[in-house]
């Protein structure tokens, strides 16, 4: 006999599915929506991994994971900013060399996580929109173009560049380079594509939350979600045809990222001598926080255990503040190194963490308050409390996972003026100050006098293009620098 047709109807088979793992409330008001809307929902609840969600709940929601600090924790091992310095001493000319090996072959790619607004920072838009140019105002993005731009004139290779949206910005961010004709690069080697989302559930219940009656909530799965997205939207693949066999990862906030330093890239795949570990499936770079207290996440180690040895970050949060204010004979804090966000990953390393189960990342849970609707009534509801969990992934969560990673130290106002707040520290303001500090100290190595007010400051505004030079040293090479920066004078090179 037959199954009616009702039964194996696309309705039919979602409510089966839902409730198969108890979310079947989220179709409760099916009967009451357009043929649009149940479409919507129809791709929305494909889109998820259903099979993994009851382990989810009950292992993040219902539970509450406890974080754990490694055994023995101590602070990880780092290449010091001084390749010359008398611990861990290094080779840059060596690994500079290897790094521009691998930009000459087409080996490097960019990867930029730009999936938020700059609705902090009173900006309606696509961060990577913002105008972050101390002195021309240019827009993040346009300032990572650059950089990519100053990278094939020195090289001579397009380096491609993958730029991960969210559902919320992605169409903003094609319109936005498509009506600034791609900053100059080929259309070719500019590749987007949308981070994934987690559905958003209830605290108490597990039940995943509605935002409307044919929404489900969804949060976005954290910047560890780039590299399942990575996978999920063929860029990896992309990648391996290009030979590209390294990822240059950074966020979207730091205007002054060296976003393909070529002696980082060396360092990573094993050049720089006797003080650099041998080849690494993911490296980064830190700057010495300034104050214990710093909100900065803190490159550690195991000191026992079956990954002993092994570097990963520990959130400021999440380590005893009376070990992070811990110093050394000489003074400096023992707990000395936070990342800044700035990576390199294997793209071997990286296809690892998609396929194989013993390298999946974890999720960290958030309590928010998120509004929904009662799926009995349909009533909009705005909780006065957190009634929700989001999770996420974080992607330094895959540091622990490699056999081998690079730390190396970097000068803050060399490599990170990051835009995160409207007013103070990580600031617009503080921005334009760290991009004109750096100017002024290439353009004074130089030789170029600059003018300083009584503190030390510098009295003017400069901003040096990425296409100009990422280093003081590609500065003096590009010539044709002036003799003396006028008091006030706002100067982009």
């Amino acid at each position: 006999m037959s199954t009616p047709a009702r039964l194996t109807s696309p309705h039919s088979q979602l409510v089966s599915g839902l409730d198969a793992v108890g979310q079947a409330h989220m179709l409760n008001f099916w009967n009451a929506l357009t043929q649009s809307q149940r479409d919507a929902l129809t791709n929305q609840v494909e889109s998820i991994d259903w099979a993994a969600m009851p382990r989810l709940i009950e292992q993040y929601v219902r539970n509450k994971p406890v974080f754990a600090l490694p055994p023995d924790v101590q602070p990880a091992p780092y290449l010091p900013v001084d390749p010359d310095a008398a611990v861990r001493p290094w080779n840059r000319i060596a690994a500079k060399a290897k790094g521009e090996e691998m930009l000459r072959a087409g080996q490097v790619a960019a990867f930029v996580v730009a999936g938020g607004q700059g609705s902090r920072l009173g900006y309606e838009g696509p961060k990577g929109c913002y105008p972050a140019g101390a002195v021309t105002g240019k827009p993040l993005f346009a300032m990572f173009a650059d950089a990519i731009l100053g990278a094939y004139d020195r090289y001579g290779v397009h380096v491609p560049w993958y730029i991960m949206t969210s559902p919320l910005n992605h169409d903003a961010t094609l319109e936005f380079f498509a009506a600034h004709h791609f900053f100059g690069l080929p259309r070719g080697s500019v590749n987007f594509f949308m981070q994934g989302v987690m559905p958003s559930m209830d605290l108490s219940t597990g039940k995943v939350l509605m935002c409307g009656k044919g929404e489900i909530a969804t949060n976005p799965d954290g910047h560890g979600g780039s590299l399942r997205a990575l996978h999920a939207s063929g860029s990896l693949d992309d990648m391996k045809q290009r030979g590209v066999t390294a990822i240059s990862y950074f966020q979207v906030d730091n205007p002054t990222v060296n976003l393909l330093d070529p002696v980082f890239l060396g360092l990573h795949a094993g050049a720089g001598g006797p003080g650099a570990p041998s080849s690494a499936e993911m490296s980064s770079k830190m700057i010495p926080k300034a104050y214990a207290e710093e909100k900065l996440g803190l490159f550690c180690a195991h000191g026992a255990g079956p990954r002993k040895g092994r570097v990963e970050i520990v959130e400021y949060s999440d380590l005893p503040m009376e070990m992070q204010r811990e110093r050394l004979p000489d003074g400096r804090l023992r707990f000395l190194a936070g990342s800044i966000a700035v990576h390199v990953l294997g793209r071997e390393f990286v296809e690892k963490l998609n396929t194989d189960a013993a390298f999946e990342l974890p999720w960290h849970r958030a309590e928010k308050k998120i509004p929904c609707i009662d799926c009995g009534t349909g009533e909009l509801m705005k909780p006065a409390a957190n009634n929700g969990v989001k999770l996420e992934r974080f992607v330094f969560d895959a540091l622990p996972l490699c056999e081998q990673s690079v730390v190396l130290e970097t000068d803050r106002i060399e490599e990170f003026a990051p835009i995160k707040n409207a007013e103070g520290q990580d600031s617009p303001q503080s921005s334009r100050e760290i991009q004109t500090e750096r100017a002024a100290r290439w353009l004074e190595w130089c030789g170029v006098a600059v003018p300083r007010g009584a503190q030390g400051r510098p009295d003017c505004v400069l901003e040096i293009s990425a296409r100009t030079a990422s280093t003081r040293e590609e500065l003096k090479a590009a010539g044709k620098l002036p003799r003396a920066i006028e008091r006030g004078q706002r100067l982009a090179l």
